[in-house]
């Protein structure tokens, strides 16, 4: 799973150094106490985007559902952050959340400074799922619906062009579930 902040830049252009990070850590902080709830691998922060991974672990046990009651528990903190923000008088972050489904790679490499992280088509294909959707949906790829479709009620977007990848199935996650 990939999130990234809306219009980021325009609104970092507008808070005080204190301020934006105060916000990142505030947001990153919150999607980090949810993603341990479900047992979610957080992998890294780039920026404003948060990527994560379920499943990385070979004893876990694999419910694919997981990842995207993650996300959804992430757009229910972010509305409860924009609402408090508004309060206040202040900008607040939308996000957009992508996930897809995939074999990776994980590891540590380098000399210095080593950091956990995960390579592969499936990681370049959660991005491109992020990178393509809205603010306050969660977008899938046609692979990830195909193991939940079952459990969450989904709008098919179609064939959607997605950078270095072609025309890619997706999928937005709908409010109303079937939830397990």
């Amino acid at each position: 799973m990939f999130t990234d902040f809306k219009d980021f830049t325009i609104i970092a252009e507008k808070l005080s150094p204190k301020e934006l990070v105060s916000e990142i850590d505030y947001c990153f902080s919150g999607f980090d106490e949810i993603t341990a709830k479900f047992g979610i691998e957080k992998i890294k922060t780039i920026g404003d985007s948060y990527l994560c991974a379920y499943g990385i672990n070979k004893s876990a046990q694999k419910d694919h559902s997981t990842i995207i009651k993650a996300a959804k528990e992430i757009l229910v903190f972010m509305e409860n952050y924009q609402k408090e923000r508004e309060a206040q008088g202040k900008l607040g972050f939308s996000i957009r959340i992508g996930i897809h489904t995939g074999p990776i790679v994980a590891g540590v490499v380098g000399k210095h400074k080593f950091a956990y992280d995960i390579w592969g088509d499936a990681v370049n294909t959660a991005a491109r799922m992020e990178q393509s959707s809205e603010a306050g949906k969660i977008n899938i790829s046609a692979d990830t619906y195909a193991l939940v479709k079952n459990d969450f009620q989904c709008e098919y977007r179609g064939k959607v062009m997605a950078k270095n990848k072609g025309e890619i199935d997706m999928y937005f996650v709908e409010e109303s579930s079937k939830e397990i």
